[in-house]
């Protein structure tokens, strides 16, 4: 591919598109962390005092991979597997020993398990934004035994309620958006963006049980003429219910169209649209704040991908 305008390469497409998603998520920010100030005013005048949440989100994932597949899945955690997938690809990806030409030759690649974990420091702002950053490392097994664990990547996001119900008619908007970038050192270098605007309705003032419905776009770019990764989208619809004692469910139910990807420029992945689970249960305190939770998915990719994630917050500072 040629230089676009400028002289700019085609490799500077990731950074840019990292760059106008830093300034959209500035700008969501400021305008509510403008209204957020208003919202925490009294008669007086005077700001409601917030003390911020600050905790390490740990998140233990552990997945099983199909043969001949790939997998990005639903979620933040997602773009994380997403890179773990490609580096297991990429060390266990093997050709046939005589392909018969003109036909051209197949990639194909062992069953395997990935086993990963995320460290993003996370700071709640507000009950309305929370900010992310970490790193992640991975390990995996294609059949011969686990590779060491090694950091992969590091990340950065942000979550903020676009519009709270608060008892209204209109449904509360979540946009969260994560930018995932390999580890320097990696074979190589994928960088990720990821976005996801839910809607959830609250049937009941203490918001304990309601409906969801949302839309998740990932796009990745490998630096390198050697792979091509296209968008994944997947949309979905759910609901959750929060028992008297804080244990809180969620399921959510949809499709993932992912656009197929291409390694070493042989048969490529073929796209697919095929359904996806994601089922939640997390221990909640008074307060709303997670102590524990646990999230099963299944996607089929076509073939049914299981993913498991643990994931136990650590508190520095808690609201």
């Amino acid at each position: 591919m040629g230089n676009v305008g400028g002289g700019r390469s085609a490799r500077d497409v990731p950074y840019r598109r990292v760059r106008a998603a830093s300034r959209m998520a500035i700008m969501v920010l400021a305008l509510i962390s403008g209204s957020q100030v208003c919202a925490g005013d009294d008669a007086n005048g005077t700001a409601a005092p917030w003390s911020p949440n600050i905790y390490l989100d740990l998140r233990t994932n552990y997945s099983t991979l199909p043969a001949n597949s790939f997998s990005i899945g639903l979620g933040s955690f997602s773009p994380f597997g997403t890179l773990s997938n490609l580096r297991t690809l990429l060390n266990a990806a093997t050709l046939p020993v005589a392909p018969v030409l003109p036909t051209l030759p197949t990639l194909t690649s062992p069953a395997s398990q990935n086993a990963w974990i995320d460290v993003p420091l996370t700071i709640d702002v507000s009950d309305r934004i929370s900010l992310y950053g970490g790193f992640t490392a991975s390990a995996s097994n294609s059949g011969s035994g686990w590779s060491s664990l090694e950091v992969t990547s590091w990340n950065l996001g942000v979550q903020a309620d676009i519009y709270q119900q608060n008892g209204g008619y209109f449904p509360t908007v979540t946009l969260q958006t994560t930018v995932t970038r390999s580890a320097p050192g990696s074979p190589l270098t994928v960088t990720s963006l990821n976005n996801i605007v839910e809607f959830g309705y609250a049937l009941d003032e203490d918001e304990t049980r309601g409906w969801l419905a949302g839309v998740q776009h990932t796009n990745v770019d490998v630096d390198s003429p050697l792979a091509r990764i296209n968008n994944n989208i997947v949309g979905w619809v759910g609901g959750y219910y929060q028992w008297p004692n804080n244990w809180k469910f969620t399921g959510r139910v949809g499709v993932q169209s992912f656009g197929g990807a291409q390694i070493l420029r042989l048969v490529p992945f073929e796209p697919f649209t095929q359904p996806i689970v994601r089922l939640d249960l997390d221990r909640m305190d008074d307060d709303d704040n997670r102590l524990f939770g646990v999230t099963a998915q299944i996607a089929w990719v076509p073939k049914p991908s299981y993913t498991l994630t643990l994931r136990t917050p650590l508190y520095l500072m808690r609201n």
